[in-house]
């Protein structure tokens, strides 16, 4: 459920006209709504229940610091991939202690800053990041905490480029050398195992790959236990998918009917970490139509925003549903909807069934909140979008947007 809804044939984010705010702010511009956030950060801790648990928000999926701060004041901590994102997560008042790190190539110089700052758990990807860890933890005169990311080699049965949990992906330790790695943790001094970590994959449609990963998982995590290794944390990784256009994802009741169920057993403190399944419905990508351009193949209608703002079309052949921001008659016609960057590939909507549009009309990609700006790029030589959020009826900009001179701000020339 979202909060983006029609009044009198006009859409609203909220309690607001989305044609009020990019007649104020312009176009490109992402809007996001509280309320929503709000209300999916709460539906997926409900769920879970009793069940000792903490929701920690993937960072990668949307940064901007106005969503940190308002999923960090309902208690929620985060998911980071890199120092910068521990940065943001701090600036928002975010906390480091209820912050994991990810991914496979943490420098030593982020690992002693997330040491230092106090996170909660370093989730390590291969023997040598644990080396390296133990170096840093050493250093500091501190053992980190560490949870390994096992790769259950489980088919995530979702798009190849986000598919983690196979064997051929860049991401986990292989399952069968988990054992041996947690007991050459034992020896080293500068770390201490506080938890196992899996995450198979991102948009995830169907809850039998999470029960068949969370199934196996759980049962290492129960021999690691049993061979007195001090776990309490079991990262049972995120994915979660949203609806894009006909998709049905598991409902989050489901999900976590299915990671309890796999984990019952456990006695461990879950760690949740979704990013799509929060914020990609939150938010929209509002654009201006430009021109209309007809050739013997096919129509065209082109809009102010590219690929630059909105990467996932382009990269993953994503389909992002475009509503019109006010409601117009007609006769539907099939258009290919572009942006102004200079790649066949810039196609954000293809083979749409449209009433074809006036230049100066306003649009809106919804489920445009994850994976749009944080994806976002300077490419050709164009500054990123601003950014809105709506609080009922209420809104505000919390990211400028970009001017020509930020885009070489800090060059040389």
């Amino acid at each position: 459920m979202n909060h983006f809804v029609w009044r009198k044939g006009v859409l609203h984010a909220e309690g607001v006209p989305l044609t009020a705010i990019a007649d104020a702010v312009g176009t490109p511009t992402y809007v996001y709504s509280s309320a929503t956030l709000t209300r999916h950060f709460r539906v997926v801790s409900e769920a879970f229940g009793g069940a000792p648990h903490l929701i920690c928000y993937s960072v990668k999926a949307n940064s901007t610091l106005a969503i940190l701060r308002l999923l960090a004041g309902l208690g929620g901590g985060f998911d980071i991939v890199s120092g910068g994102e521990l940065a943001r997560v701090r600036q928002a008042g975010g906390d480091a202690g209820k912050t994991v790190f990810a991914g496979v190539g943490k420098t030593q110089e982020e690992m002693e800053a997330a040491l230092a700052a106090g996170i909660l758990l370093f989730n390590v990807e291969s023997a040598e990041e644990l080396e390296a860890l133990d170096a840093v933890g050493r250093r500091l005169g501190r053992r980190a905490p560490f949870a390994l990311r096992v790769n259950p080699d489980v088919d995530a049965r979702t798009h190849r480029y986000i598919s983690t949990g196979l064997k051929t992906s860049k991401f986990g330790v292989p399952f069968e050398e988990a054992v041996a790695l947690y007991t050459r943790a034992k020896k080293l001094k500068g770390v201490r195992a506080a938890g196992l970590d899996c995450h198979i994959g991102s948009q995830l449609t169907q809850s039998s790959p999470v029960r068949a990963a969370l199934t196996k998982v759980a049962g290492l995590y129960s021999e690691l236990k049993t061979q007195g290794h001090p776990l309490a944390y079991l990262d049972v990784g995120g994915g979660l998918g949203i609806t894009y256009s006909d998709e049905t994802p598991p409902s989050p009741e489901e999900y976590a009917r299915t990671v309890l169920a796999a984990t019952k057993d456990t006695g461990a403190h879950l760690i949740l970490e979704p990013g799509r399944a929060l914020v990609g419905n939150a938010g929209v990508l509002l654009t201006r139509v430009l021109y209309r351009k007809r050739t013997p193949a096919k129509h065209f209608v082109v809009v102010d925003a590219g690929m630059n703002d909105l990467l996932r079309p382009a990269l993953y052949e994503a389909h992002h549903a475009m509503q019109p921001l006010v409601k117009r008659r007609g006769k539907a016609v099939e258009v290919d909807v572009v942006g102004p960057v200079c790649e066949s590939t810039d196609v954000l909507a293809k083979a749409r069934p449209l009433v074809l549009p006036q230049a100066g009309e306003l649009f809106a990609f919804m489920s445009a909140g994850a994976y749009g700006m944080s994806m976002a790029s300077n490419y050709n030589s164009r500054p990123r979008p601003a950014e809105v959020m709506v609080d009922g009826d209420a809104w505000r900009v919390v990211r400028e947007r970009e001017r020509i001179e930020d885009l070489w701000r800090g060059e040389r020339a």
